[in-house]
């Protein structure tokens, strides 16, 4: 998308969040842009005058059966107990709307969320600010709210239509990635491409091991990176399911340790992580020794991802980033292989 078309589009942002509005009676008002990425996010206000954040989706990323099965197990996490965000239905109690196709827009879904008051943990790739005792606390609080997260979802009995993504061996090893062909994408240099395509074939190995396991798999979160973490005075709380699915608990804890591996309290992080884990949930040395292989299985969808958006801003230099890290992960895999 070039500068002019993105312009526009934002400008034309607006406008179509009071479209959705409409569906709630709640048009009467300035909706206020939080974030444009994957979805377009807006701070607005219920008719009690409280705030709610406004989604508009992603056009073709997700269709609507698996946006209701998202909403459907938030709302199920909210009465477990977890500070999460639960769906606002509208006037005629659909959780979920359809905008229709405009000159600036595909169709595309939007929903109502209750707002969530914590700061965000951080951003990946700025060092955290917070005191190591700050982040003993929360990193504590974060495993604790994880693995409860993990436990209701167990408990809780979905509906016949509940459909989510899989990030099980196909969704991330398999010929279409749920995120994308990390070792066939655009903006691959060659030489990546032949290492990354001799790795996926060790990685294969190695994760149908794991499936044999019986390694703890089942409804995660699947992006609980700083920005979809907030801190509240003594509590966590927990944003964005837009990835979320089946998949295995340890690639919850791989995704939330992958982008501290370079903070200097990064074995503190680690370790308050998986004892806050434990408090809540069992959590055996044996599925530990697998984080290493879910750390490197997290890095490499970041490589399908933005070789799937290539106008993504920075998207070459990420490109490269994302394929050091993952050779750099997959070093002592490799060196330590038993095939």
């Amino acid at each position: 998308m070039n500068d002019a078309k993105a312009d526009a589009l934002l400008d034309a942002l607006p406008a179509r969040a009071k479209e959705a509005l409409h569906h709630w009676d709640l048009a009467d008002q300035t909706p206020e842009l939080l974030k444009f990425r994957e979805n377009a996010v807006f701070r607005i206000r219920l008719a009690d005058g409280e705030p709610a954040a406004l989604r508009l989706h992603r056009p073709g990323y997700h269709d609507d059966r698996t946006l209701v099965s998202e909403l459907q197990w938030m709302a199920a996490l909210k009465a477990g107990g977890l500070r999460v965000p639960a769906p606002i239905p509208t006037l005629d109690g659909h959780n979920l709307v359809t905008l229709p196709a405009t000159p600036a827009f595909a169709s595309q879904h939007a929903d109502i969320v209750s707002w969530m008051s914590g700061e965000e943990l951080g951003r990946s790739g700025v060092p955290l600010r917070h005191s190591p005792d700050r982040i003993e606390a929360i990193f504590g609080q974060l495993g604790e709210a994880m693995a409860e997260l993990h436990n209701i979802s167990d408990r809780w009995t979905p509906a016949a239509s509940f459909t989510r993504p899989a990030w099980d061996f196909d969704g991330l090893l398999g010929e279409n990635p749920f995120w994308g062909r990390f070792w066939d994408c655009p903006g691959l240099a060659p030489e990546a491409a032949r290492q990354l395509a001799d790795l996926r074939l060790v990685l294969g190995k190695k994760l149908k091991a794991v499936e044999r396991s019986g390694l703890d798999y089942g409804l995660i979160h699947a992006d609980l990176v700083r920005e979809n973490v907030l801190v509240g005075p003594d509590h966590v709380e927990l944003i964005d399911f837009d990835d979320a699915g089946h998949g295995w608990r340890m690639f919850d804890i791989a995704t939330t340790l992958l982008r501290s591996r370079h903070e200097p309290c990064y074995a503190l992080i680690r370790d308050v992580l998986i004892a806050g884990y434990r408090k809540r949930r069992p959590l055996p040395d044996a599925a530990l020794e697998t984080l290493p292989l879910f750390l490197l299985l997290r890095s490499l969808t970041y490589i399908g991802w933005v070789g799937d958006r290539p106008t993504t801003p920075d998207a070459e230099q990420r490109m490269a980033r994302y394929v050091t890290e993952a050779l750099e992960l997959a070093a002592p895999l490799l060196r330590g292989r038993r095939d």
